[in-house]
């Protein structure tokens, strides 16, 4: 992925501002940046390893600035359920993903302040907002 991301984003790449890492131990200083982005990462992300994910991404954020989480959730509406029920197999052996990682639990359990958790797609994906 980083060797397409060189090629789609050069500008970004020459200024060497494309890592990979763990997000569970970020190499950057406590209170680097105004705010952080996920998308999509906490529903692969085991939940074994939500918590310990959620306080790094609180530690590398400023005091105060706000961490924005898109994720896929377990719909609420019964067709819904029953065929992510049905695709969860394919999803979690294509993706590692799962609908069922509750990720907005953790953020207290982080020492992350809940500040919202709204449907943005339906009943399917959901933006999670914290701050650190």
């Amino acid at each position: 992925m980083l060797e397409r991301a060189h090629r789609r984003c050069p500008t970004v790449a020459a200024g060497g501002r494309l890592y990979q890492m763990d997000v569970t131990d970020l190499k950057f200083p406590t209170g680097s940046f105004d705010a952080a982005v996920a998308t999509f990462l906490f529903c692969v992300l085991p939940n074994d390893l939500q918590v310990q994910a959620l306080r790094e991404l609180g530690r590398v954020v400023k005091a105060g600035g706000l961490i924005r989480l898109l994720e896929y959730v377990r719909p609420r509406g019964r067709i819904r359920r029953i065929m992510s029920t049905i695709w969860q197999p394919w999803i979690m052996w294509a993706y590692g993903a799962s609908f069922d990682r509750h990720t907005e639990k953790h953020v207290p359990e982080a020492g992350l302040e809940l500040v919202e958790s709204r449907y943005v797609v339906d009943d399917l994906v959901k933006m999670i907002t914290a701050r650190a």
